[in-house]
């Protein structure tokens, strides 16, 4: 593997393609650790080291900037606003006719929908930068801090603005680079940007992990923690990779002299099919309850029953609700990503059949009976990736930034698997034996 690195380095315009990439990343880590103006940068210095962050309620959005939201700097927000309305438009596409015939235009379609979602990242940007200078200035970001509430002194209207203003260009400019690395650069810009975000977070979570042990100084649960991730990797690189290959036979055609057709091939269909959606959609709804109840004043019943049983994120209410949630939205994911009708439509239009299976509707029902089939343990094991932190806070005490597993593992591993498959294959372009032999 090494080998293939050197290689790839040695070809000119891969090595461009690379160290353009490099680049685009060393300003993107760059800009995490620029303040936004408004914010005592000493203050949030001491909330920080004094570990006092609520890691539970913005942990996920803080994973996503690497680490730049709790520092409230110019890429606060991260690539987070762009997630949410790539997810947005993708789940209205279903819904409404005009995105749906978009769509499907071809490469035209795709640039408006893209544009679409350009627009509604800047809406996104706007209203979750707003939320968090409110949150930052009440004092709530960093709960226990005696500082908390100093974050931002000036809390006049004109630096508010001036601050959503700030992230709200700085996840613009975000945006900008993940594009700039899908066009020149390796692999999908807005993908990699999440996989360093995350990746950037590992070591201090690493670090704490061992700080909080108790046993050789926190060196055995150190090590305990390294194992479990490399079983974790293991399990995940092997499940992203599964997938049930449904045969296909096209028949042959004769058209003037020449015979098309006759060839067969499959349909994969993965038993990750949803990816790691599932787990941010379930994420993100478990936190609007965490939320209002953490906004909400007085001592009410019903606050009270939210904040013990939804905001630690340790109780058995939380994790049963999480993992059901993640279940349904695999399934729900699923539904409205693959639509077996319409792949049995374009096979019958094509001439071709699975072997034993009539064309039409036959088809359509056999996929839908194989898709239902493999989702359930896809989903099943959504769950329990996404359980480990939490397991992780039961069992060793560690806060909800568990590395190894979640939403971190699936994305670092999912991204690392598909730039390693576009380096290989470009290499293998040029006569190369690629990464794996």
């Amino acid at each position: 593997m090494l080998t293939a690195f050197a290689r790839a380095f040695k070809t000119p315009d891969l090595r461009k393609k690379l160290l353009f990439t490099l680049g685009i990343i060393v300003v993107y880590r760059i800009g995490t650790h620029v303040p936004i103006p408004g914010v005592d940068y000493r203050n949030v210095q001491t909330c920080i080291d004094a570990a006092q962050a609520n890691q539970g309620l913005f942990g996920l959005v803080n994973m996503f900037s690497g680490g730049a939201l709790l520092q409230i700097t110019i890429f606060a927000l991260g690539i987070m606003p762009y997630i949410t309305a790539s997810i947005i438009l993708q789940l209205l596409t279903v819904v409404i006719p005009r995105l749906e015939a978009l769509k499907k235009e071809g490469q035209a379609g795709t640039a408006k929908i893209t544009q679409y979602t350009r627009y509604l990242t800047v809406a996104l940007a706007i209203l979750q930068g707003t939320g968090l200078v409110a949150t930052a200035r009440s004092g709530a970001l960093f709960q226990g801090c005696p500082v908390a509430s100093q974050i931002v002194p000036d809390q006049s209207i004109f630096v508010t603005i001036t601050m959503v203003i700030t992230m709200t260009a700085g996840t613009a400019f975000v945006m900008w680079l993940g594009e700039l690395i899908t066009d020149r650069g390796i692999g999908n810009g807005m993908s990699i940007l999440m996989f360093i975000s995350i990746a950037a977070t590992f070591p201090s979570a690493l670090w704490a992990i061992k700080e909080q042990g108790d046993l050789a100084g926190g060196w055995i649960e150190f090590g305990t923690v390294i194992a479990v991730g490399l079983v974790m990797v293991g399990l995940v690189v092997f499940v992203e990779q599964a997938q049930r290959r449904i045969p296909v036979q096209y028949a042959k055609r004769m058209i003037g002299r020449r015979s098309y057709g006759g060839t067969s091939t499959y349909i994969p269909l993965k038993v990750n099919q949803a990816g790691v959606i599932p787990v941010i959609f379930a994420s993100s709804l478990l936190y609007i309850p965490a939320l209002i109840a953490q906004f909400a004043g007085g001592t009410s019943g019903w606050k009270t029953w939210i904040e013990q049983h939804f905001v630690k994120g340790d109780h058995p209410y939380y994790i049963a609700t999480y993992f059901l949630l993640i279940v349904f939205f695999a399934f729900f994911y699923v539904a409205i990503s693959f639509n077996p009708e319409e792949v049995a439509d374009n096979m019958k239009k094509y001439g071709g059949f699975i072997p034993g299976i009539r064309a039409g509707r036959p088809t359509a029902e056999y996929l839908s009976y194989v898709l239902n089939r493999i989702t359930w343990p896809g989903s099943l094991y959504l769950g329990l990736i996404a359980l480990v932190p939490t397991m992780a806070l039961v069992g060793f005490g560690a806060n909800q930034n568990f590395p190894f597993g979640g939403t971190s593992i699936l994305i670092i591993v999912g991204v690392g698997l598909e730039t390693v498959k576009q380096i290989e294959s470009q290499l293998q372009q040029r006569n190369y034996e690629g990464f794996l032999r």
